[in-house]
């Protein structure tokens, strides 16, 4: 059976090289190719990367493409396939990894696609999800189990970067430092204690996020402003934690977060600086045998397993997370109030 599609469709779009984002009422629907599927959306979530779109900063200035629809966080249900197509379904619910992989590079080629050397980014290398429809390879699609929300399935994205970093550090047993509680870092403080770690420890400079921290898991919550390394090196008998989970990109958090990290210890980096940023490497790193992991993205597709897994025990608590839920005419609203503080993680619903 075929699905019939309307002419066109609304999309936000960036048009200018300049800040802002664009409502754009008549829009071209995708057409898909032999192993694409074409994806009615039904939930998107705004990125702290769209914000970066909106505001246009030297981040987005240099890398993303304009003319594109933005958006890269979905849930929606497929409804064309193309012909060599077997794997995904018409009907089917899913999501959709939006980094797309060559699959033709030795990263790819050896498990390693979230590192692809060639790869494109759905909403910033090519027309995103913020539209009823949007196009994807088949690969790159999730079917969403039963019992999962929209709204949770809408932000398996930014769920999976939390999982990533938190599974590749290993903090089972362990005391864990988490910098920065944004979405991914609060995100980040569920899957630790579900991935059964031991103290969990944050700081951030948001005393709502603070305190939301500690709803979540977290065993003490420091105000960055505070003398906070003194007292967790307290909290740790002297040695301080054994993971650092650096969500910040903060500069004076990455050095006091290595300064408190025991000797031995493993930092598993997610948080991207906006400049070069100095370290002393000997003291830090070297002397200390610390391990760091550089994170990126979600490993194709044992993440997303590992996800999966950790949404259907009911391990995790993300539903606090989510504090709006908004029509996609509201998009510049939401991202207004993601930059006052006032919502945390927006997802917004696509028309019928």
């Amino acid at each position: 059976m075929t699905t019939q599609l309307p002419p066109t469709m609304p999309a936000i779009r960036k048009l200018q090289d300049a800040p802002g984002l664009d409502w754009c009422d008549a829009v071209e629907i995708p057409k898909i190719g032999p192993r694409e599927v074409l994806i009615k959306v039904t939930h998107a979530g705004i990125c702290g990367t769209d914000r970066h779109i909106y505001e246009w900063d030297a981040w987005s200035q240099d890398r993303v493409k304009v003319g594109i629809t933005t958006g890269h966080e979905f849930v929606g249900e497929a409804i064309q396939v193309g012909e060599a197509v077997d794997r995904v379904e018409v009907g089917q619910r899913v999501s959709g990894e939006g980094h797309i992989g060559c699959g033709k590079c030795e990263m790819c080629r050896t498990g390693n696609g979230h590192i692809c050397e060639h790869v494109v980014i759905l909403g910033i290398d090519c027309n995103g999800c913020f539209a009823p429809y949007v196009a994807i390879p088949e690969e790159n699609c999730w079917p969403v189990s039963e019992g999962i929300s929209n709204e949770i399935a809408a932000v398996f994205d930014p769920l999976g970067n939390a999982v990533h970093t938190v599974m590749s550090a290993g903090v089972s047993g362990k005391s864990v430092l988490i910098t920065g509680v944004g979405i991914i870092g609060l995100m980040a403080v569920t899957v630790a204690k579900a991935a059964g770690a031991g103290k969990i420890f944050v700081t951030d400079m948001d005393e709502r996020r603070l305190k939301l921290a500690e709803q979540l898991g977290a065993d003490r919550a420091f105000k960055a402003t505070d003398d906070w390394t003194t007292e967790i090196l307290k909290l740790t008998r002297g040695h301080g934690p054994h993971v650092m989970l650096e969500m910040s990109g903060n500069p004076d958090a990455i050095r006091d977060g290595f300064s408190v990290l025991r000797s031995g210890g493993t930092a598993a980096m997610l948080g991207i600086p906006s400049n070069e940023i100095q370290l002393d490497l000997a003291k830090l790193i070297i002397f200390k045998g610390t391990t760091i992991l550089g994170i990126n993205g979600r490993r194709m597709f044992e993440t997303w397993y590992q996800m999966e897994n950790l949404l259907l025990s009911e391990r995790l608590e993300l539903d606090p997370i989510i504090t709006h839920v908004l029509e996609m005419n509201e998009f510049e609203k939401g991202l207004k109030m993601m930059q006052t503080g006032e919502a945390i993680k927006v997802v917004i619903k696509m028309p019928d």
